[in-house]
């Protein structure tokens, strides 16, 4: 076997290493975000909008939010019947902005 070929076998049996997924970063990264906000005074905490909003979807699963630090919008995610909720919160007042999807 050359030396190339036995370098190429090697990379194909060698695990790669274990990376987090990029949305899971970006949640992360939201979460850090509203937490800063909410310190500062700028945004309500992310407990007091999931506290407001997630009474108002009876029979969905919570799976989250994102956050918009430039628009001080919160946007939680519901699934309900295997369809996708998005509902987007003002950061700074509570108020339900709108919803998509059923």
């Amino acid at each position: 076997m050359t030396m190339l070929a036995a370098i190429l076998v090697g990379l194909a049996v060698t695990p790669a290493p274990a990376l987090r997924p990029v949305a899971a970063l970006m949640q992360h990264s939201d979460q850090r975000e509203a937490l800063r906000g909410r310190r500062e005074g700028r945004w309500l905490p992310s407990k007091d909008i999931e506290a407001r909003v997630v009474p108002t979807m009876p029979g969905a699963l919570y799976l989250g939010f994102d956050f918009d630090p430039e628009g001080g919008i919160y946007t939680l995610k519901f699934l309900r019947n295997g369809s996708v909720i998005w509902v987007e919160v003002d950061g700074r007042s509570g108020q339900i902005l709108g919803r998509t999807g059923n």
